[in-house]
């Protein structure tokens, strides 16, 4: 079954170690033949949310920058991945103020799969924190899963990604477990 993949980065470097996760992951799904949008925040202009709730009532954010067409795009996939890098053991703010402005949109998000992707310095156990903020998320969106999690730890400089065990996994699981 062929579904819509999500992807969207939080890496604020081109090329960064969860932006190159992000694209294995896509090679994984391209592979398994399904479409594929990456979203790149770093290039988006994406404002804080402003608690107005205007958008509870009309579904629509009210502020005119790059976040209506990502919630489209949210909306339209069957899959969406959340990437990051890990700073200060919490998720990047562009990551955080993108996933604020889904206030507008957070009920057409239930039923949704989800992956995470994250990068640190740090090892495994400590960015867990990272994972339960992005869970955080997905806790408030009705019948949404958490399908699976890719740990880049070890990876703080560019590149240090490279060589590191989180790149096969996260094409594999671009290329295996989407199809379940």
């Amino acid at each position: 079954m062929n579904k819509q993949i999500l992807i969207i980065s939080g890496s604020p470097r081109q090329g960064g170690n969860s932006d190159t996760l992000c694209d294995q992951f896509q090679k994984g799904c391209d592979e398994a033949g399904h479409s594929v949008t990456k979203v790149c925040l770093r290039d988006k202009q994406i404002n804080f949310c402003r608690a107005c709730y205007a958008c509870r009532k009309t579904g629509v954010c009210v502020q005119k920058d790059d976040v209506f067409d990502i919630l489209q795009q949210m909306k339209d996939a069957d899959v969406i991945v959340l990437a990051t890098p890990v700073y200060f053991y919490s998720m990047a703010g562009q990551v955080k103020t993108m996933i604020d402005r889904c206030l507008a949109c957070g009920e057409s998000l239930s039923g949704k799969e989800f992956y995470f992707i994250a990068t640190a310095a740090a090892g495994k156990p400590e960015m867990k924190r990272t994972i339960d903020a992005l869970r955080g998320f997905t806790d408030c969106l009705p019948n949404s899963k958490v399908c699976g999690v890719v740990y880049g730890a070890g990876a703080w400089q560019l590149g240090d990604i490279q060589g590191n065990p989180a790149l096969k996994e996260a094409y594999e699981m671009g290329k295996i477990s989407v199809n379940n």
